[in-house]
C-alpha cells in the first residue's frame, strides 16, 4: 500500500496531536523524561532489529511505529524545555543530508558508493560542531563487535586500509598463532588480548569480503538456537533429560537436525 505525501503529513500530524495529549492527560505519560526513555528506546531499538532479522513486515511495521513514538517524544520534552522541537530535529536532518550528498544537491561528481562513503567522513570532520577527529562519531557505547568494524570502516573511508583485500588472512593467521602461544603459556590476561585482536582480524576480513559480522553472527546464533531447540524437543519427546545422556548421543539429534534443514533462521537474499 502506498499513501500520497498528503496523506503521510496528515498521519503523521496526527501522531504529533495524539502525544500532545497524552503528555498532558495520561499520569505515564506526563512524568517520562529522556532519562526515563532510555532505556526503553534501546529496548525497542532491539526489537525493530529482531524484527528486521526475521524478515517479518508486519513485525517491522509495529516496531518501527514504536521507535517513531520515541523520537517524538524526545522532541516534546526538547520543546518543552524550550531548547528544539520536532521541527528543528526534521530540519537538522534535511540540512545535513544536503550537506554530505553534495552529488546530489550540488555540483560534485562520484564514481561510485564507495567514494560517496569517503567523501561522508571527509564532510563530517568539515562540519560546524561535527567530529574533529576520524573516530571521535563512533559511539563508545557500542558493542565491541560493531564497534570494531564501525572503527575498521571508518579508517578505510580515509585511505587506511590493506592494498589487496586477501593480505588480511597473512594478519589472521599471525593473530591466531600469538594465541596459541599464549594459551600454551596459559597467562589469562595475554589470552584475553589476543583474542580480542584475532576477533579484530576476523571482523576486518569480514569487511574487506563485504559480510556484516554482527549479521553472520546472528545467523549462526539463530541456527544453533534452532538445532538445540530441536535436541531438546526430541529428547524430550523420548522420555529423556538432556543432562542424563551423553554427548554421542546428543550429536545424533543434532545431525539430525541438520539433516531436516534446520540451518538459516532468517532468509538468505
Amino acid at each position: 500500500m502506498s499513501h500520497s505525501k498528503e496523506e503521510k503529513m496528515e498521519a503523521f500530524g496526527r501522531l504529533l496531536d495524539i502525544l500532545d495529549e497524552l503528555r498532558v492527560k495520561c499520569p505515564w505519560d506526563k512524568k517520562q523524561t529522556n532519562e526515563s526513555l532510555r532505556t526503553n528506546t534501546i529496548e525497542e531499538t532491539f526489537e525493530l532489529c529482531d524484527a528486521i532479522m526475521k524478515n517479518d513486515n508486519e513485525a517491522i511495521k509495529k516496531e518501527l511505529g514504536d521507535v517513531l513514538l520515541h523520537i517524538i517524544f524526545y522532541a516534546k520534552i526538547g520543546e518543552e524545555k524550550e531548547t528544539f522541537d520536532i521541527a528543528d530535529v526534521c530540519n537538522t536532518l534535511c540540512d545535513k543530508l544536503i550537506y554530505r550528498h553534495p552529488h546530489v544537491f550540488g555540483n560534485a561528481e562520484v564514481s561510485g558508493s564507495g567514494q560517496v562513503e569517503q567523501n561522508w567522513e571527509q564532510l563530517k570532520l568539515k562540519e560546524k560542531g561535527g567530529n574533529k577527529t576520524v573516530l571521535e562519531g563512533v559511539p563508545s557505547a557500542l558493542p565491541a563487535l560493531v564497534k570494531a568494524y564501525r572503527i575498521q570502516d571508518k579508517a578505510r573511508n580515509v585511505g587506511f586500509d590493506w592494498e589487496e583485500r586477501n593480505q588480511v588472512w597473512d594478519k589472521v593467521h599471525e593473530e591466531f598463532s600469538e594465541l596459541k602461544t599464549e594459551i600454551d603459556k596459559m597467562d589469562a590476561d595475554k589470552m584475553e588480548g589476543e583474542f580480542g585482536d584475532l576477533f579484530f582480524s576476523l571482523i576486518n576480513a569480514a569487511r574487506l569480503y563485504k559480510i556484516n559480522p554482527e549479521n553472520a553472527l546472528e545467523r549462526t546464533n539463530q541456527k544453533f538456537i534452532r538445532r538445540f531447540n530441536y535436541l531438546e524437543q526430541e529428547t524430550l519427546q523420548k522420555g529423556r533429560n538432556l543432562k542424563d545422556m551423553t554427548l554421542a548421543e546428543m550429536d545424533l539429534f543434532w545431525d539430525e537436525a541438520k539433516r531436516k534443514g534446520l540451518y538459516n533462521s532468517f532468509p538468505v537474499h
